[in-house]
């Protein structure tokens, strides 16, 4: 099933990001971890994929495993770094005989080495290129608080516009813990002209490193409020699980009473942790 299709009803929609072992010998636990999350029946999932492409075959594996053995729409990620039009043409090949209909086309990470070898400069570069080649739904990412590299939102946003216009058929934002920047997002994406679906990403943090980690890599703005919440809470594990979780739920609850039918959910590979999600929705997405 295409993605897109799924995001223009008015159903509310829940998916989970899951992500593949950096070796083959992990694949079983990620495996495992990724059918547990998959039997909670989300709307769909995504697989990531390695710095520099580095899981590649273990992303379509894991995403082939999802979709057939439950029913769960995927979308396997693909990245510019270290991609040759050559390597395009087959991930393009490979996902579409697999019978997956979406692809999510991003940039990547580089790798720490710094070495790469791409034909493609920018995401838009490789979706211009997807494109072109096949109609298969093509998801790509945006970042509310701007990219990183960014040094102007009002570029950042025109960029965003020049992914949709190449042929992006919905986005999902980079994690966010203050709901109002995403909102403020929202309304600059549609002044811009961009008009297809925005899925807002949500980060279950569950443990107060990783919130250490996350920001290093984003930037992602932490509200007062969550950061006391991590202050108070971190030297606690199971607290700090509990809580995190419920930050997130609350993140949802206000999005969906705002009219946000569809949200992305970076599950960190964690089943019980998506499960608690699911359990917490449960009465109000019915």
């Amino acid at each position: 099933m295409r993605i897109s299709d799924l995001l223009k009803g008015d159903s509310v929609t829940i998916s989970f990001e899951v992500f593949p072992p950096k070796k083959a010998d992990g694949l079983e636990a990620v495996r495992e971890a990724t059918e547990k999350i998959a039997a909670l029946s989300p709307s769909y999932m995504s697989v990531t994929y390695g710095a520099g492409g580095s899981s590649s075959k273990l992303t379509l594996e894991i995403a082939k495993n999802i979709q057939e053995r439950f029913d769960v729409p995927v979308i396997p990620h693909f990245t510019c770094v270290s991609s040759t039009k050559e390597r395009a043409e087959e991930e393009i090949r490979l996902v579409q005989e697999a019978g997956i209909e979406n692809l999510m086309a991003l940039r990547g990470d580089i790798p720490l080495d710094g070495a790469t070898e791409h034909d493609f400069p920018h995401a838009v570069d490789l979706i211009r290129f997807i494109r072109e080649r096949s109609d298969i739904c093509i998801g790509a990412a945006c970042y509310p608080e701007g990219h990183v590299e960014s040094a102007h939102k009002a570029d950042d946003i025109r960029y965003l516009k020049e992914k949709v216009d190449a042929g992006a058929d919905f986005l999902v934002t980079q994690m966010f813990f203050d709901n109002n920047i995403f909102y403020n997002f929202l309304y600059r994406a549609r002044d811009i002209g961009i008009t297809c679906p925005i899925v807002p990403g949500i980060m279950p943090i569950t443990r107060a490193k990783q919130l250490g980690r996350s920001v290093a890599l984003s930037g992602t703005n932490v509200p007062e409020r969550f950061r006391a919440i991590v202050d108070h809470f971190g030297e606690n594990p199971d607290a700090m699980k509990k809580v995190g979780i419920i930050y997130a739920t609350d993140q949802i609850i206000d999005l969906l009473a705002n009219g946000i039918r569809h949200i992305h959910v970076y599950s960190m590979n964690k089943p019980d942790v998506a499960a608690a999600i699911m359990e917490n929705l449960a009465d109000i997405i019915k």
